[in-house]
């Protein structure tokens, strides 16, 4: 498959997994975490699916186009390992959606940084939240999800925190 045609299915599954937390009941009221703002396409989606929902956006360094930067209130600008852990104080157990967007491409670093966030990511969601990732990720006791139709099994990744 083509570098292109990989690309053209990334953002796919990123629009279905998103349009899939955003129907009505899908995910508990509260805040969703944005993990990499890249240039903002998934950022402005988000904007678009929970309108009524503060949004925060974890991002390294910021290049995304000028009208898919959230305010400097929502922005976590620094290292995953560093802005993550300081939000989940603030918001444990409270987000409804995480969408998760932080591969690199190269497999062992992607697969280190997710068994770092995945257990940041599991204090900080409610319960029967969602999290959709771009990695594999390993949290004891939640559930798996398949992906929406028409994504393949290994593109993106839905799991749900238990509920309550």
């Amino acid at each position: 498959m083509s570098r292109l045609d990989s690309f053209i299915r990334r953002l796919e599954a990123q629009r279905a997994c998103i349009d899939f937390a955003a129907r009505p009941g899908n995910v508990p009221e509260g805040p969703i975490f944005e993990l990499g703002l890249g240039n903002g396409r998934t950022f402005d989606h988000l904007r678009e699916c929970f309108r009524a929902r503060e949004i925060f956006v974890f991002e390294r360094q910021v290049n995304a186009h000028p009208t898919c930067v959230p305010d400097a209130e929502h922005l976590l600008v620094g290292d995953i390992m560093d802005t993550l852990p300081r939000a989940v104080l603030r918001f444990r157990g409270r987000v409804a959606f995480v969408h998760s967007d932080l591969g690199s491409g190269e497999d062992a670093r992607d697969r280190a940084t997710a068994l770092k966030i995945a257990p940041l990511i599991a204090e900080a969601v409610a319960a029967g939240g969602l999290v959709a990732s771009d990695q594999a990720l390993v949290i004891a006791g939640w559930q798996p999800l398949p992906p929406p139709p028409g994504i393949a099994e290994t593109r993106y990744f839905l799991y749900r925190k238990p509920r309550a």
